[in-house]
């Protein structure tokens, strides 16, 4: 079919950067954020998410702006802004109900709006939908419509990229999904894959992630009962991936935007229709439980060591969620700190990766930058940063007093 697309999207982030700027290599693209700074930052081929490097941003025709009035020039609106959860565990649907609003009251007639925020089954079309007409003036399907394409951006991974990972797409019609689907196949090369329905294409999404919360569970659990037996998870996994049909789940701090929220999101539909979802929620109980365990089992070591807790000092090494990545969102790292601080431990954290003022400004939480060696009675490896593993443990256990802790909590050394 023939569509001639102009994108606007909104929300330039670890999502919409990423997609605006490999749409842009086939259709005009205008990328709004509602961070002056931000949009800063790109006009000068900088983004500080690491996620597209300064030369591509350099070479993209596509253009940025913080003005919302940009969107009334498209007829082809992508949205992509966090969904975060609130104190209480429930979605928080406060960024897309915004971002509706601001592409609302800048709708033009025939337009389409393209969800990508993870969501739960029915967002888009009861919650967006609404507030899109609202703003609007306009009517959904007479004279605008929507579709829903989920994310599925892995943060810090350069294999698997936009372009590179098959993208679900559904529409509110059969028109709108061709051409929802002609515009995304354009940058995907690994293909569309045409969702029978919006709700289905949210629920595939929200599935994903809750999947691999309940594996890590497992596999977090495992390991909280292998350290009692003093076996090494690794060792265990390790040999049981040479079965050709394990999977290949590892234990851990499980944060970040994605698998430790999305299944929120779901358990939250789950009860608003009367079902309580047993499995997903102790999945969700185990993994937030981890810091604490992991924190406690230190304390455990110092003590087998006879160090003081009151007042000794600890060095965690990474503060983001993830490796080799300064995504901060959601780090269960924070579970550490806390459970220590209660302890009266003095926590000292280094990570060379995120941005010192955002660590700040989301955990109220100086980075130490340069952490003295031997001064530390225990070193935790939280964050297996590339950087971090290159020193081997022999190089960090040099910020260790003699007597000191070493703790590998993912045992990703090899232990010496």
């Amino acid at each position: 079919m023939t569509y001639s697309p102009e994108i606007c999207v909104v929300g330039l982030g670890y999502v919409g950067l990423p997609l605006a700027i490999e749409l842009a290599k086939y259709f005009p693209v205008t990328g709004f954020d509602i961070k002056d700074s931000r949009i800063t930052d790109l006009k000068n081929n900088i983004d500080p998410n690491r996620e597209v490097d300064s030369e591509e941003l350099k070479q993209s025709s596509m253009s940025f702006t913080s003005d919302p009035s940009a969107i009334k020039k498209s007829n082809f609106i992508i949205v992509a802004v966090p969904t975060p959860i609130d104190d209480h565990k429930s979605p928080d649907l406060t960024p897309l109900i915004k971002a509706s609003e601001t592409v609302g009251t800048n709708l033009s007639e025939g337009a389409i709006v393209v969800y990508e925020s993870t969501v739960y089954p029915g967002v888009t079309e009861d919650e967006c939908v609404p507030v899109l007409e609202k703003t609007s003036g306009l009517q959904w399907k007479k004279d605008f419509n929507v579709a829903y394409s989920p994310e599925r951006i892995n943060p810090g991974d350069k294999v698997h990229t936009f372009s590179t990972i098959t993208k679900v797409v559904s529409g509110d019609t059969e028109d709108t999904l061709e051409k929802a689907a002609s515009v995304y196949s354009a940058a995907v090369t690994a293909g569309v894959h045409k969702a029978a329905s919006i709700k289905a294409a949210e629920a595939a999404k929200v599935i994903e992630n809750t999947q691999r919360d309940i594996n890590i569970a497992l596999m977090n659990e495992l390991k909280i009962i292998f350290d009692k037996m003093e076996i090494s998870t690794k060792d265990v996994l390790t040999a049981a991936k040479t079965k050709w049909n394990f999977l290949p789940f590892e234990p851990g701090l499980v944060g970040g935007h994605c698998i430790g929220v999305d299944p929120y999101y779901l358990a939250y539909k789950a009860e608003e229709i009367g079902h309580h979802p047993q499995i997903i929620m102790a999945g969700r109980r185990i993994n937030d439980a981890m810091g604490r365990y992991f924190a406690r089992e230190l304390i455990k070591k110092m003590i087998d060591k006879d160090i003081a807790i009151k007042n000794s000092k600890v060095l965690i090494l990474g503060i983001t969620f993830k490796e080799d990545c300064p995504d901060i969102r959601n780090s269960r790292v924070i579970d550490i700190i806390q459970e220590l601080e209660e302890f009266g431990v003095n926590v000292s954290v280094h990570d060379p990766i995120p941005d010192g003022d955002e660590v700040v400004e989301e955990f109220n939480l100086t980075l130490n930058s340069s952490p003295d060696k031997k001064s530390f009675d225990a070193v935790i490896l939280a964050v297996k940063h590339r950087e971090f593993l290159a020193m081997s443990e022999a190089g960090l256990r040099d910020y260790c007093k003699e007597n000191a802790v070493f703790y590998d909590i993912k045992e990703v050394l090899k232990h010496e």
